[in-house]
Protein backbone atom coordinates (compact mmCIF):
# COMPACT_ATOMS: atom_id res chain seq x y z
CA UNK A 1 0.00 0.00 0.00
CA UNK A 2 1.54 3.43 -0.50
CA UNK A 3 -0.24 6.87 0.08
CA UNK A 4 -0.29 9.71 -2.08
CA UNK A 5 -1.20 12.79 -1.20
CA UNK A 6 -4.17 11.80 1.91
CA UNK A 7 -5.99 9.51 -0.17
CA UNK A 8 -4.57 5.66 0.41
CA UNK A 9 -4.07 4.08 -2.81
CA UNK A 10 -4.11 -0.27 -2.82
CA UNK A 11 -6.14 0.36 0.56
CA UNK A 12 -9.87 -0.96 1.40
CA UNK A 13 -11.69 1.97 0.32
CA UNK A 14 -12.45 4.32 2.83
CA UNK A 15 -15.73 6.31 3.00
CA UNK A 16 -15.15 9.55 0.82
CA UNK A 17 -12.46 8.09 -0.70
CA UNK A 18 -12.92 8.83 -4.67
CA UNK A 19 -10.80 6.20 -6.18
CA UNK A 20 -13.73 3.21 -6.54
CA UNK A 21 -14.39 0.73 -8.90
CA UNK A 22 -16.91 2.95 -10.45
CA UNK A 23 -14.53 5.95 -11.06
CA UNK A 24 -12.09 3.39 -12.41
CA UNK A 25 -14.51 2.52 -14.94
CA UNK A 26 -14.89 6.06 -16.24
CA UNK A 27 -11.70 7.32 -15.66
CA UNK A 28 -11.04 4.28 -17.92
CA UNK A 29 -13.46 4.87 -20.39
CA UNK A 30 -13.36 8.57 -20.36
CA UNK A 31 -10.06 8.42 -21.08
CA UNK A 32 -9.82 6.03 -24.89
CA UNK A 33 -12.98 8.43 -25.56
CA UNK A 34 -10.45 11.06 -25.94
CA UNK A 35 -7.71 9.16 -27.45
CA UNK A 36 -9.97 7.71 -29.99
CA UNK A 37 -10.37 11.48 -30.95
CA UNK A 38 -6.79 12.41 -30.37
CA UNK A 39 -4.58 13.57 -33.69
CA UNK A 40 -1.52 12.57 -31.86
CA UNK A 41 -2.03 9.50 -29.87
CA UNK A 42 -5.03 7.89 -32.15
CA UNK A 43 -3.96 6.81 -34.80
CA UNK A 44 -1.03 4.75 -32.79
CA UNK A 45 -4.09 2.91 -30.91
CA UNK A 46 -6.54 2.58 -33.75
CA UNK A 47 -3.72 1.08 -35.51
CA UNK A 48 -2.90 -1.35 -32.65
CA UNK A 49 -6.51 -2.04 -31.54
CA UNK A 50 -8.91 -3.64 -34.01
CA UNK A 51 -12.65 -2.05 -33.53
CA UNK A 52 -14.33 -5.13 -32.52
CA UNK A 53 -10.99 -5.74 -29.60
CA UNK A 54 -11.95 -2.32 -28.32
CA UNK A 55 -14.13 -3.52 -25.37
CA UNK A 56 -11.79 -6.27 -24.13
CA UNK A 57 -9.33 -3.68 -24.58
CA UNK A 58 -11.23 -1.17 -22.13
CA UNK A 59 -12.23 -4.36 -19.93
CA UNK A 60 -8.45 -5.01 -19.56
CA UNK A 61 -7.55 -1.41 -18.42
CA UNK A 62 -10.24 -1.56 -16.00
CA UNK A 63 -8.90 -4.62 -14.60
CA UNK A 64 -5.30 -3.00 -14.82
CA UNK A 65 -5.81 0.57 -12.81
CA UNK A 66 -8.35 -1.71 -10.57
CA UNK A 67 -5.17 -3.87 -9.49
CA UNK A 68 -2.99 -0.42 -9.59
CA UNK A 69 -5.07 1.72 -7.12
CA UNK A 70 -7.15 -0.58 -5.40
CA UNK A 71 -4.52 -3.84 -5.22
CA UNK A 72 -7.25 -5.95 -6.42
CA UNK A 73 -6.27 -9.54 -8.42
CA UNK A 74 -8.02 -8.88 -11.34
CA UNK A 75 -5.66 -8.04 -13.39
CA UNK A 76 -2.09 -10.39 -14.36
CA UNK A 77 -0.63 -9.66 -17.30
CA UNK A 78 2.70 -8.13 -18.92
CA UNK A 79 1.80 -4.36 -20.11
CA UNK A 80 4.71 -3.76 -20.76
CA UNK A 81 4.96 -6.20 -23.95
CA UNK A 82 2.75 -4.80 -26.35
CA UNK A 83 4.49 -1.69 -25.60
CA UNK A 84 7.93 -2.66 -27.19
CA UNK A 85 6.92 -3.50 -30.48
CA UNK A 86 5.55 0.35 -31.13
CA UNK A 87 8.79 1.78 -33.16
CA UNK A 88 7.25 4.79 -34.24
CA UNK A 89 6.24 6.09 -29.99
CA UNK A 90 8.30 9.06 -29.44
CA UNK A 91 8.34 11.44 -26.52
CA UNK A 92 5.50 13.65 -28.09
CA UNK A 93 3.10 10.43 -27.80
CA UNK A 94 4.13 10.41 -23.65
CA UNK A 95 3.62 14.15 -23.68
CA UNK A 96 0.00 13.59 -25.08
CA UNK A 97 -1.14 10.58 -23.47
CA UNK A 98 -0.05 12.02 -19.75
CA UNK A 99 -2.01 15.10 -20.71
CA UNK A 100 -5.20 13.63 -21.37
CA UNK A 101 -5.17 10.77 -18.39
CA UNK A 102 -4.06 13.92 -16.08
CA UNK A 103 -7.33 15.54 -17.52
CA UNK A 104 -9.68 12.58 -17.48
CA UNK A 105 -8.47 11.96 -14.09
CA UNK A 106 -9.43 15.20 -12.36
CA UNK A 107 -12.76 14.59 -14.04
CA UNK A 108 -13.27 11.47 -12.58
CA UNK A 109 -11.71 11.70 -8.84
CA UNK A 110 -11.29 14.20 -6.21
CA UNK A 111 -8.36 16.51 -6.05
CA UNK A 112 -6.42 14.12 -4.01
CA UNK A 113 -7.78 11.03 -5.50
CA UNK A 114 -6.84 12.47 -8.70
CA UNK A 115 -3.52 13.49 -7.69
CA UNK A 116 -2.62 9.49 -6.60
CA UNK A 117 -3.45 8.26 -9.57
CA UNK A 118 -2.10 11.11 -11.57
CA UNK A 119 0.97 10.33 -9.86
CA UNK A 120 1.24 6.57 -10.57
CA UNK A 121 0.18 7.30 -14.14
CA UNK A 122 3.38 9.39 -14.34
CA UNK A 123 5.50 6.93 -12.78
CA UNK A 124 4.47 4.34 -15.19
CA UNK A 125 4.83 6.13 -18.48
CA UNK A 126 8.05 7.25 -17.15
CA UNK A 127 9.20 3.15 -16.96
CA UNK A 128 7.84 2.31 -20.35
CA UNK A 129 10.06 5.46 -22.11
CA UNK A 130 13.16 3.73 -20.39
CA UNK A 131 12.08 0.37 -21.44
CA UNK A 132 11.04 1.57 -25.27
CA UNK A 133 14.04 3.34 -24.85
CA UNK A 134 16.42 0.73 -23.47
CA UNK A 135 14.71 -2.04 -25.88
CA UNK A 136 15.73 0.20 -28.80
CA UNK A 137 19.28 0.47 -27.94
CA UNK A 138 18.74 4.14 -26.92
CA UNK A 139 20.06 6.12 -24.25
CA UNK A 140 17.38 5.31 -20.91
CA UNK A 141 18.15 8.77 -19.33
CA UNK A 142 15.32 10.30 -20.35
CA UNK A 143 14.57 13.60 -19.48
CA UNK A 144 11.31 13.79 -17.58
CA UNK A 145 8.69 14.48 -19.43
CA UNK A 146 6.84 18.29 -19.23
CA UNK A 147 4.46 18.70 -16.59
CA UNK A 148 1.44 20.64 -16.62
Amino acid sequence: MSAVGSVQVGAEQRPGSSITEENIHRLVHGFYAAVRDDEVIGPVFLREIAPDEWSTHLAKMCDFWSAVLLKTDRYSGRPLAPHLRLDDVEDAHFTRWLALFRQTARECFSPDGAAAVIGLAERIAHSFRMALAFHRGEDTAVEPLPAE
